[in-house]
C-alpha cells in the first residue's frame, strides 16, 4: 500500500516521503480499515509516541496521522460492534502506524459509523478536533449554562468546535488569535474576540473556564482570569500556570465511540459546522502538509478519490 511515513525527528514534516508499506493485519479486537480521508495534527511530529513504542523502542520509518474515515474491510479475532463493509470514522492509537496510508489496523473501540451522509472528507476531520473540544468543555471543564469561556485560538480547528460546542451549551464564549482571525472566530460563534497582539487579555475580566491551546505567557495571564471554582483547561502540555482558587487539567485526547457519535450527528443536523482547510491527496500530502503560509482550519488527505 501507498503511505507516508517519517524517519528523521529533527527533519520535521520536511522529512515526510510517500513510500510503499505492507498492508497491516488485524489482530485480536482490531478492524482494517481501508482509508478515505485523514486528518493530520502537526504537532504529533513531536510526541514521542510518533518515534517510540510503549516500550520505549524506535519504531522508525512511521507512519503519523491518526485521525480517519473510511470503509472496514476486515475483522480481527473477537471484533465486534462493527461489520465489513460499514462506513466508520474515530482516533487511531498514537504508538501504532497512522492514517497517511491506504490501510490502517484499529482497535475497534476507537471508531464509530459513519453516516451515510457524511462525507469521508468531513468525517476524517472530526475526531481530534471534535473530541478534544468535546471532552475539555464537559469531562474536565464541566461546563454549565451560564458560564464564560475564553477559548484560545478561536479561528483553529480545535476552537471552532470549542466555540460552537461552548455556544451550544448556553455559554458566553470570548474568543482569540490574530487580527486576522477575528472574521472567523465570530463566524463560528464567539461573542466576543481579543486580538492577544493589541488587545490587553486582561480587560476581559473573570472568566469560568479557560481553554488553553498556546501555553506560555498566554497561559499565565489567562490563569489570572480564572473565577474561584472555575477551571484552566490546556492541551499543549503540563500546566505550568494554575488559577488561584481553581483547578487547572492538562490532558490527551482519547478516543471515545459515544462522543464521536454526538459529534456527528450535531453535524448531520446543522448545529455543529466543521473547519476544514485545504484538502489534498495522498500523492500530494508531502506538500500540502508542508505549507509555504499560515493556513487556518484542518488540512484533509484524501486517499481515495
Amino acid at each position: 500500500m501507498k503511505a507516508i511515513v517519517v524517519s528523521d525527528q529533527a527533519a520535521g514534516t520536511v522529512g515526510m516521503t510517500l513510500t510503499e508499506r505492507p498492508e497491516p493485519s488485524a489482530s485480536i479486537n482490531d478492524v482494517i480499515v481501508q482509508i478515505h480521508a485523514s486528518g493530520f495534527v502537526p504537532t504529533e511530529l513531536e510526541w514521542p509516541s510518533t518515534w517510540t513504542d510503549r516500550a520505549g523502542r524506535d519504531k522508525t520509518p512511521s507512519i503519523p496521522g491518526h485521525e480517519l474515515a473510511g470503509v472496514v474491510t476486515a475483522l480481527g479475532y473477537g471484533t465486534t460492534g462493527l461489520s465489513v463493509g460499514q462506513r466508520v470514522f474515530g482516533l487511531a492509537d498514537w504508538h501504532r502506524d497512522g492514517t497517511l496510508a491506504e490501510y490502517v489496523a484499529i482497535e475497534a473501540r476507537n471508531l464509530a459509523p459513519l453516516p451515510g451522509d457524511v462525507d469521508f472528507t468531513v468525517g476524517a476531520s472530526l475526531p481530534i478536533s471534535g473530541l478534544t473540544a468535546w471532552q475539555g468543555l464537559f469531562q474536565h471543564g464541566r461546563l454549565q449554562s451560564g458560564q464564560t469561556v475564553l477559548a484560545h485560538g478561536a479561528a483553529g480547528a480545535v476552537g471552532t468546535m470549542v466555540t460552537q460546542l461552548a455556544r451550544e451549551a448556553g455559554a458566553h464564549v470570548i474568543g482569540t488569535g490574530r487580527a486576522a482571525d477575528r472574521a472567523k472566530a465570530l463566524d463560528f460563534g464567539a461573542h466576543e474576540f481579543v486580538d492577544l497582539e493589541k488587545d490587553a487579555l486582561e480587560d476581559v475580566g473573570d472568566v469560568d473556564l479557560v481553554f488553553d491551546v498556546i501555553g506560555g505567557d498566554v497561559q499565565k495571564r489567562s490563569a489570572a482570569l480564572v473565577r474561584p471554582g472555575g477551571t484552566l483547561v490546556s492541551v499543549v502540555g503540563p500546566v505550568e500556570a494554575r488559577p488561584a482558587e481553581g483547578l487547572a487539567v492538562d490532558f490527551v485526547v482519547e478516543a471515545d465511540r459515544a462522543e464521536l457519535t454526538e459529534i456527528v450527528q450535531r453535524v448531520r443536523n446543522g448545529r455543529l459546522r466543521t473547519n476544514i482547510g485545504d484538502v489534498s491527496t495522498l500523492d500530494h500530502a508531502v506538500a500540502a502538509l508542508n505549507p509555504t503560509e499560515r493556513r487556518q482550519g484542518k488540512t484533509i488527505i484524501r486517499v481515495r478519490p
